[in-house]
């Protein structure tokens, strides 16, 4: 026989990837495909920052993965090429969700350091942010990503407020806001305070599903940054660009299932990923959301999910027993935490009519629960 037993196999010190940090969440595409216009509308309500003058304030709302975070990531890199006057700080709400936190997030933009983890007031730190930006002659863009979580915890109106009405209090202050929110149940305006509303008037960005032409070309050029030459082919890739589409078009989805496939293809020590891979992967790449939004739960709203994936399906205050006994607390905090859950997409909570109980939510997970506990 002539053929070589490790034609197409992996040397010890070869990968299949040309570079993995491509696949990774952070990284940021040097190409930005089929966003042309959500950009032109984001660059039309900053311009204003460049000239000096306080910007307009964006709502960047979308399903998940559809390229909002990245479209400001890159605005924001050239803003910082093109001036120094501006200040522009992302902040993850998922991570920090109350108005301290923001604000705290804020300060580390402005001043390179963080402030004191504890002895400052709001009041010491806002006014310390602001007197920096008018000292500096600067304006400050604020994108609140994951706004969404600042509604689930009541603190989305208290936020917005302080950086839209910062200028009343400190004299030449100039902050815009850009609300970033994969909730597409979420009426951002609806929901704020009448005092917020008045002020916020922002220009709406929406970022559409990706089609699955626009699936491909993205996770194409991907494809051609990451992998090396031929390790990937046209039936992988169709395949991939199949099963992103079928995950609501989440482009996440896709690009982890690209890393994942190709990390089973290193372990079989192949050359190239067969479609095998990418079946074997997306076992685990179709719960991407599922995970980004657990890892952003508190103790006491990760044992709830617990405790519901024990009790599915049954009436929430048969669950409120089992959380109680776990938790200690409340019944209030318990509704508070089914309605954040609810609002995530991963509890179902839906009202039914119980014999002689009126009426009362039926709470059941909207994912596998293995698949949940699995992640927790």
């Amino acid at each position: 026989m002539d053929d070589d037993p490790e034609e197409g196999m992996l040397g010890w010190d070869e990968s299949v990837f040309r570079d993995e940090h491509v696949f990774e969440i952070d990284y940021l595409p040097e190409t930005f495909l089929h966003r042309d216009s959500q950009m032109e509308s984001l660059k039309y309500a900053l311009r204003p920052a460049v000239r000096g003058s306080r910007p307009l304030n964006v709502i960047a709302r979308g399903p998940p993965g559809t390229g909002k975070t990245t479209a400001v990531k890159k605005l924001f890199t050239e803003l910082r090429a093109e001036t120094t006057d501006v200040r522009a700080v992302q902040v993850n709400c998922q991570v920090n969700a109350t108005r301290y936190s923001v604000f705290s997030r804020l300060f580390e933009g402005i001043f390179d350091y963080e402030p004191p983890s504890s002895g400052i007031s709001f009041k010491k730190l806002f006014g310390q942010i602001t007197d920096r930006l008018v000292d500096d002659e600067e304006v400050l863009v604020v994108a609140l990503d994951d706004v969404n979580y600042l509604f689930y915890e009541n603190e989305a109106s208290d936020t917005l407020y302080s950086l839209l009405r910062a200028h009343e209090e400190h004299a030449g202050a100039k902050i815009g806001v850009i609300c970033i929110s994969s909730d597409l149940d979420l009426d951002v305006i609806e929901e704020l305070d009448g005092r917020v509303q008045s002020v916020f008037r922002p220009e709406e960005v929406y970022f559409p599903t990706y089609d699955e032409g626009e699936i491909v070309d993205i996770l194409n050029e991907r494809v051609e940054r990451g992998f090396r030459e031929g390790a990937v082919g046209p039936t992988v890739m169709d395949r991939v660009a199949a099963l992103t589409a079928e995950s609501n078009g989440d482009l996440r989805v896709g690009i982890d299932l690209l890393r994942r496939a190709g990390l089973n293809a290193e372990m079989r020590g192949a050359t190239e990923v067969d479609t095998e891979d990418v079946e074997t992967a997306y076992d685990k790449s179709k719960y991407v959301h599922l995970s980004r939004a657990l890892r952003g739960l508190s103790d006491s709203e990760s044992a709830l999910v617990e405790v519901i994936a024990d009790h599915s399906g049954e009436q929430a205050g048969d669950v409120y027993e089992a959380f109680h006994e776990r938790t200690d607390l409340g019944y209030t905090r318990y509704s508070e935490i089914i309605n954040k859950l609810d609002r995530l997409g991963i509890v179902d909570a839906t009202y039914t009519d119980v014999d002689g109980r009126g009426r009362s939510r039926e709470l059941t997970l909207e994912y596998d629960p293995e698949a949940v506990l699995d992640r927790l």
